[in-house]
């Protein structure tokens, strides 16, 4: 489990997440996962919790996403 606490900016948070993803695969040798699941607490600069919404103002509740960007040169094999 990764845990970022403290009150922080995104860019922070990903810089956080990269880096102990990074620190999990030099130290443990770990090369493949199945699922990830990311909780994030979202707040404004002053610490206030906020409720993200979409383009029609509903509450966002989840995210979900296939795995990263396929380039069209991956999809032919370039």
């Amino acid at each position: 489990m990764i845990s970022v606490r403290g009150d922080l900016t995104m860019a922070q948070v990903r810089q956080a997440i990269f880096e102990a993803l990074g620190e999990i695969e030099d130290e443990y040798n770990l090369r493949h996962s199945r699922n990830v699941t990311l909780f994030v607490n979202p707040t404004d600069e002053f610490g206030e919790k906020v409720i993200l919404r979409d383009e029609r103002g509903k509450a966002l509740s989840r995210v979900t996403k296939k795995g990263p960007y396929r380039s069209a040169a991956e999809d032919y094999n370039l």
